[in-house]
């Protein structure tokens, strides 16, 4: 069997899934604290080498107050948890911004290893593409690839990427990394993760004809 070498995951569907279980909104982002764990230890089971997170964007911060903090503190949250796992952990986005928390700084300059550290894993706060690509120039004399230009450098290109609550779209996620990635799409809201929605998008990539444009 074919295993993606880097899955990224876009948790879609917290506040959806709050206000059909008769929740508020913002009530939904704890709700997704336990499938990322599940998520992660999933991908161990395959083989999986590093795992992506889309937690939260420059553009989910014009939410309402309360639905901000709530994500925020949720990434806080998940983080910690992600952090009893055998892990090398990374943290990607805009820290000069006020709504970068503080909590996450000592994650952001170089990978953090837990436990044995077998799996990377990349949790994106507070990321914005245009942020990603904006030290990105036309400089021809310095060699640099556009890999090495980017915010997001150390987070290697994406095989597979899952999105749960419906959506078909990739909502900025690094863009450059997903240039060839296949994009597997669940109904169901984050919060109803199971074990066999990961195993469908993992079957699904199997069948997939990966030519990387060859």
């Amino acid at each position: 069997m074919r295993i993606p070498k880097h899955v990224a995951i876009i948790p879609d569907g917290n506040r959806r899934w709050a206000n059909e279980s008769g929740l508020e909104k913002h009530q939904g982002y704890e709700h997704g604290l336990n499938p990322g764990v599940e998520a992660l230890r999933l991908a161990k089971t395959y083989g999986i080498e590093e795992l992506t997170y889309y937690g939260f964007t420059t553009d989910n911060c014009k939410r309402p107050p309360v639905q901000v903090k709530a994500f925020v503190d949720a990434c806080i949250d998940a983080i910690n948890l992600i952090k009893n796992e055998d892990v090398r952990l990374l943290v990607v986005g805009n820290t000069q911004s006020p709504m970068f928390p503080s909590e996450l700084l000592p994650y952001t300059k170089e990978r953090v290893a837990f436990g044995t550290g077998t799996t990377k894993v990349n949790f994106l706060v507070n990321y914005g593409w245009e942020w990603d690509l904006g030290h990105m120039h036309t400089d021809t004399t310095n060699r640099h690839t556009i890999m090495d230009c980017l915010c997001s450098k150390d987070i290697s290109r994406i095989d597979l990427i899952i999105r749960w609550g419906g959506r078909n779209r990739l909502s900025g996620l690094l863009p450059v990394q997903s240039v060839y990635a296949d994009f597997y799409t669940l109904d169901e809201m984050w919060p109803e993760f199971s074990k066999d929605q990961f195993s469908r998008a993992i079957e699904w990539y199997n069948k997939q004809d990966v030519t990387l444009g060859g």
